[in-house]
């Protein structure tokens, strides 16, 4: 009877700090929300308010602002890049694993992943002085192809893990009727990985959609994503923190609603790339 009591008030108390740092971790975004209900006035006033009228006047402002030009632009960059990534790096990550002899495979995967271990400011300048004499600075396709080249080592690593664990039995059937390594893919592979899949062009839309550093510097004025707006939103006058929270909280909408509606999809793809 001591044993299960102690282990019940154990439950509770791991139970009660879960809760407790979930809190701490979802406050912010809370706070960060309700700020964009309030006025200027009210969201500076110190110590804070907790009870205030809300009002829709900041997320009027982000929308005369030009926020359906920006989301478009957020859209566009994050969508076809992740299309892109993904029609490059499943290909890629097939011949990995069943063209290719693991020593040649592994360097192979090592060099990808390699392309990922510099730091994006170290590249920055060759990249700005290439586009530039291409003349294709502040172009929204220039954005795409460094999204594309940015979450495409992603995609390959993700998606080699996940085709480590298909049955090579079904393959080699495929293989015997007579299906091209197209076919194979489109009929076999895809669809026996699609956990994998879509939790590596999840994580890839999130990478576009959230990034600032490329942005800012390729393409500030004529092709500005979401991000790009924030920064916009903070000027000599300061920082507007009402209106800034606002768009924010417009901003997270996409990647929240994407994550809800595919988190089974997510789950399964990242624990079993872990797993792998």
């Amino acid at each position: 009877m001591g044993i299960n009591v102690t282990h019940r008030w154990s439950n509770f108390a791991w139970t009660a700090l879960t809760y407790l740092l979930v809190f701490v971790l979802v406050f912010p975004v809370l706070w960060m929300i309700l700020t964009g209900f309030k006025t200027e006035i009210a969201a500076i006033t110190i110590p804070p308010t907790f009870i205030f009228q809300p009002t829709l006047d900041q997320f009027k402002l982000a929308f005369d602002g030009g926020f359906v030009a920006y989301l478009f632009n957020s859209i566009a960059a994050a969508l076809v890049s992740t299309a892109l990534a993904m029609l490059l790096g499943i290909p890629a990550a097939y011949a990995m694993v069943f063209q290719m002899r693991n020593k040649s495979s592994n360097d192979m995967l090592f060099f990808v992943l390699s392309t990922r271990f510099m730091p994006f400011a170290a590249i920055l300048v060759p990249l700005y002085v290439i586009i530039t004499r291409l003349n294709l600075l502040d172009n929204l396709f220039v954005l795409i192809m460094i999204y594309t080249a940015m979450n495409l080592p992603l995609v390959i690593w993700m998606a080699r893990s996940y085709f480590l664990d298909l049955p090579k039995e079904v393959l080699e059937g495929a293989w015997l009727d007579g299906c091209s390594t197209l076919q194979t893919i489109v009929r076999i592979v895809v669809p026996m990985a699609a956990p994998g899949l879509v939790a590596a062009a999840l994580l890839a839309i999130i990478f576009a959609w959230n990034d600032f550093f490329f942005a800012v510097t390729l393409t500030y004025t004529n092709s500005p994503t979401l991000p790009i707006m924030v920064a916009a939103f903070t000027s000599n006058e300061g920082l507007f923190l009402a209106k800034v929270s606002a768009l924010a909280s417009l901003i997270i909408v996409v990647p929240v609603v994407v994550g809800i509606y595919a988190q089974k999809h997510l789950v399964q793809g990242l624990t079993g790339g872990a797993l792998k």
